[in-house]
């Protein structure tokens, strides 16, 4: 099986061309390319398929370190762009591109940075999904009798969102794993740990399900930013500094989709002989 080693701001991938060649990809054969130690390592596996939906050139496939398929991964659809790009499968700066949670646009930048359209937040809770009555900025959840409060909001994939003074104290090994299987998110959920610096600046720490804490999470930071622009906290147009590096995210507001650019970069190609 040939494969492609990529990272967007360290939160690295082995992307694998199902297009021209025939793979067929099991949960279990997902974690063992992703273990660090007894395969080739990564936070996720990225499977390049034909598309699948009407108007779109490719189809994209995300599976979880241990294994568990997810329906969106915004880093991971950075590293596609230039995945499909570089290996001659397109030669379009826009890409359409389908997802199990429906159709992302792809844009590769002059300056070889990737803007993707990540689509229009959802934030009613059956749509994320959360167990929750009705929409709300701000929920409170009880985890064995002390409360949080936080947001929650889907980017094609569960994300809740708590505010705190400083993202180097947060206790995000601690408290992601217990929002992350909390049962009002029926799906689990990835957990990010926001802290605003000013309105067009934040800091943010990734729990991801399934992975651990990550070194960055495209989608996190759009539910960052569409949490912080709902709190009445950010501006349309927020940088978001991760432990690996920088995305720029913007939002208009309801109604409108999440804009996030960033780089992705290839490490290396090799093949596994399975």
């Amino acid at each position: 099986m040939r494969f492609t080693k990529m990272h967007g701001l360290g939160n690295d991938f082995v992307v694998l061309d199902g297009v021209r060649q025939t793979l067929s990809i099991t949960p279990a054969l997902a974690a063992r390319l992703a273990d660090r130690r007894f395969g080739i390592g990564c936070d996720q596996v990225l499977l390049v398929e034909a598309p699948r939906l009407p108007g779109t050139d490719f189809h994209y496939r995300i599976f979880n370190a241990d294994g568990s398929e997810v329906e969106q991964c915004g880093n991971g659809a950075r590293c596609f762009a230039r995945f499909v790009h570089d290996a001659g499968l397109t030669d379009k700066t826009e890409i359409p591109v389908g997802t199990a949670a429906g159709p992302i646009l792809l844009r590769v930048q002059p300056d070889e940075q990737i803007t993707v359209d990540m689509g229009v937040p959802r934030l009613v809770p059956a749509q994320i999904p959360f167990l929750a009555d009705a929409d709300a900025p701000t929920y409170t959840l009880d985890l064995d009798g002390e409360t949080v409060e936080l947001a929650a909001v889907s980017m094609g994939n569960p994300h809740a969102v708590l505010r705190v003074d400083s993202v180097d104290s947060a206790p995000v090994t601690s408290l992601g794993p217990r929002i992350e299987r909390h049962p009002r998110f029926p799906n689990r959920v990835n957990v990010g740990f926001l802290q605003v610096q000013d309105p067009g600046h934040v800091r943010l720490r990734v729990w991801e399900r399934g992975a651990g804490e990550t070194l960055a999470c495209g989608t996190g930071a759009c539910a960052a930013v569409v949490a912080g622009r709902r709190w009445g906290l950010l501006d349309a147009r927020v940088a978001v500094s991760l432990p690996g590096g920088t995305l720029v995210i913007q939002w208009p507001g309801a109604g409108q989709p999440v804009q996030m650019t960033g780089p992705a970069a290839r490490v290396f190609d090799g093949e596994i002989d399975l």
